[in-house]
């Protein structure tokens, strides 16, 4: 017998979790053709110079390449390359090759897998899902947008059977304002170790600033103490200021921020709380940043994160600046598949199970099947004609609510739940709304 080795990092679930999966991406989908954006799927691959020129991820790029080319020496003249590790560097491109056909401001969504060469651990693969929404303006984005996007992600993760997730917001003129005001040159490797803060503790981003950018222990201590305001309403800002540097560029991004937090709260109290330990360590945020966890799964990280991007499309000409936000998909499913606090209401998509009598009437059961189907009722037929009781237990073992039978009688169903059987018509008879279609049911109360 062949022993088959599984692959870390690249998630399969069996049916059960396969609908949990479909559910939310279903109700993810649905939930932002609900906030006006439009769908959109791009290819898989981008040439490696494109993937190269986006930040730290670059370095974890899958590269694709043909077997025949590399033996016959024509990947040489072949353009290199690689599987896309997020949906913003294929967005950018795609927003450039099709401008001229594009209405601005362009809302898009985008739901798809990417692949990123780490690691596998808890919550991070190879291959995983993500969720994206974005609004792209044509040479100018308005301000609003920053406080339209995180509350999209609100309302959607909302509606999930999954724990609560709380959107923690900073800006990146903070940050940057910030840095300059009190005397540190390289704001963005800055901005990429104090964006490690949550990982790696405090004593440690210490070191690093010194080595990285050659900060002093005050500049360093500073930029701690920065890190730790936290609020959910202006007077973070207060307190920013209280530390006794001062910049254009600080106080234009106190502002912005302290509009995103009072504008968000004020349409969803308690969507979105200041945090300005984030930093996002990708070097083509501009201005609003986010990132989010769930709450009693923090050891997590961040399952949705995104942020406000002014350079990232630009084809020299015209400039497209954007905000937008992306779901870790795979990464809450691996929690919440894995760790059972949501499971579906049954097994199958199947909600009729009709019976065969015996192998000769077959051809009636499938007939009923069809006709039950072409009213939109799942519906399956038993795959032997065993003893009833056999084809019953066959049902709930799935959890198939409902079995067909013909008897003498008639045609009558029965609910394998209560026990009640009544007579019906494969055309009219259908069973209530909640059972047509397996549900979501979170499981224990953090989950709630």
């Amino acid at each position: 017998m062949v022993k088959i080795a599984p692959l870390s990092g690249f998630p399969e679930w069996l049916p059960e979790g396969r609908i949990v999966e479909q559910t939310v991406l279903d109700t993810l989908r649905s939930t932002f053709e609900l906030h006006g954006f439009s769908g959109i799927e791009t290819r898989a691959v981008e040439p490696v110079s494109q993937l190269l020129s986006k930040g730290e991820t670059s370095k974890e790029i899958y590269l694709l390449e043909r077997l025949q080319a590399r033996d016959d020496g024509k990947a040489k003249n072949e353009a290199q390359l690689g599987l896309h590790f997020d949906l913003t560097v294929p967005l950018a491109r795609y927003v450039l090759e099709h401008a001229g056909h594009l209405d601005f401001p362009f809302r898009r969504y985008q739901i798809q897998k990417v692949w990123r060469g780490e690691r596998p651990q808890d919550g991070r693969f190879r291959e995983f899902i993500q969720a994206d929404v974005d609004v792209v303006g044509q040479g100018a984005l308005a301000f609003h947008h920053e406080i339209e996007l995180p509350l999209v992600m609100v309302d959607a993760l909302a509606r999930l059977p999954i724990p609560r997730v709380i959107i923690r917001a900073s800006n990146r003129k903070v940050a940057q304002g910030f840095y300059e005001a009190i005397g540190i040159d390289d704001v963005e490797e800055a901005l990429r170790i104090l964006d490690k803060l949550d990982k790696v503790g405090p004593q440690a981003i210490v070191e690093m600033l010194r080595e990285g950018v050659h900060a002093t222990d005050e500049q360093a201590r500073l930029a701690l103490e920065l890190a730790s305001i936290t609020g959910t309403d202006a007077s973070f800002a207060d307190r920013v200021l209280a530390l006794g540097y001062r910049s254009e560029l600080l106080e234009q991004g106190l502002e912005e921020l302290v509009n995103l937090v009072e504008g968000a709260n004020e349409l969803i109290p308690g969507s979105l709380t200041a945090d300005l330990k984030i930093a996002r360590g990708l070097d083509y945020y501009t201005g609003s940043v986010y990132e989010s966890t769930l709450i009693g799964h923090e050891d997590l990280g961040s399952v949705c994160s995104g942020g406000r991007y002014d350079s990232l499309v630009s084809d020299g000409k015209r400039t497209y600046p954007g905000v937008g936000l992306s779901i870790g998909v795979s990464r809450i499913l691996a929690r919440v598949i894995g760790g059972g606090l949501v499971k579906p209401s049954r097994k199958v998509p199947t909600a009729v199970l009709v019976t065969v009598n015996d192998e000769g009437e077959r051809r009636h059961a499938e007939k009923t099947a069809y006709q039950l189907r072409a009213r939109g009722i799942p519906t399956e037929v038993s795959p032997n004609s065993a003893k009833f009781g056999k084809q019953i237990k066959y049902a709930d073992k799935r959890g198939i609510p409902f079995v067909w039978f013909t008897t003498e009688a008639g045609e009558q169903v029965k609910d394998i739940r209560s026990g009640e059987q009544l007579s019906a018509d494969p055309t009219q008879w259908a069973p209530p709304a909640l059972d047509l279609h397996p549900s979501l049911c979170a499981q224990g109360s953090d989950a709630e």
